[in-house]
């Protein structure tokens, strides 16, 4: 049993951006391989993480690609955690965010120009509507859940302080002050846009997924999944109601039906936000 004064002398790790023990660059150290550092045990856990997935990823795993013993990737990180958390940090570095400038608060309020919330200037050299930037954005991050699907289920688990996770979390923080809303709103609107997103995105990930470990297409996958249920009777009433929406949601393979509908649902949310900003939403 851990006692109270065990945790307050070992106090629980929170997340390897707040410790200072490894190196994060540079060289060899302590007789390590000179091509070892942390960036590159990063780069190679990001592509084993894609290739095999979270389940399967060990520290023995990574040594072995990394043509070294485990205990040399223990000069670097202290825990596989700290490798995961390293790992997500640097996808979010894949998302292209837009340029705010040093200022992007509100547009212009009442008067001959715009109204509230309707924000084209977001700082020196942008011209872009908030809602513009907050669909790229979106899409971007549907992008990396979709591409990375070990990313999802780590997302929540750490602190997500690591500089790439802090520069999204900032931009998105900014572009939504740029819609008009109250500040007490703001963490709403937030929730609203990108818990959709990482929904969306994670259920989108695992379809992919999914089909690639079926070795087919999503578009074979998804035809082989409805001749599955045509064949169970007890289903053959639900099927029968899906077929009018089936028909109009339009998209002849699985990529643009997707597409159909986060581009609708996204528009949905944030109309949302529009409508809550005119009605004077305190």
């Amino acid at each position: 049993m851990v006692r109270a004064a065990d945790r307050a002398e070992r106090p629980a790790r929170t997340s390897v951006w707040l410790e200072s023990r490894a190196p994060r660059g540079g060289g060899a150290r302590g007789g390590q391989p000179s091509s070892l550092d942390r960036d590159r045990i990063t780069e190679v856990t990001v592509r084993l993480l894609d290739a095999e997935g979270l389940a399967k990823f060990s520290m023995r795993r990574l040594a072995a690609e990394l043509n070294v013993t485990a205990m040399s990737v223990y000069w670097y990180v202290d825990t596989k955690d700290d490798l995961l958390e390293l790992a997500l940090d640097a996808v979010y570095g894949e998302l292209e965010l837009p340029d705010l400038g040093p200022d992007s608060g509100p547009g212009p309020g009442p008067g001959p120009g715009p109204g509230p919330g309707s924000g084209t200037g977001s700082g020196p050299g942008s011209g872009e509507d908030w809602r513009d930037q907050l669909r790229a954005i979106a899409s971007g991050y549907r992008a990396l859940l979709v591409r990375h699907p070990w990313a999802s289920p780590l997302a929540g688990t750490f602190l997500n302080i690591g500089p790439r996770s802090v520069a999204f979390s900032r931009t998105v923080q900014r572009v939504i002050r740029r819609t008009g809303l109250p500040t007490h709103r703001l963490t709403g609107a937030i929730s609203a846009v990108f818990q959709f997103v990482y929904g969306f995105g994670t259920i989108e990930g695992h379809f992919t997924l999914r089909s690639a470990d079926a070795g087919m297409s999503p578009d074979e996958y998804f035809q082989q999944a409805l001749s599955t249920l045509r064949e169970a009777p007890e289903l053959g009433e639900v099927l029968e109601e899906s077929k009018e929406i089936m028909r109009a949601r339009g998209g002849s393979t699985v990529e643009e039906m997707y597409e159909r509908d986060f581009n609708f649902a996204l528009d949905l949310v944030i109309a949302g936000i529009e409508a809550m900003v005119l009605r004077g939403e305190r």
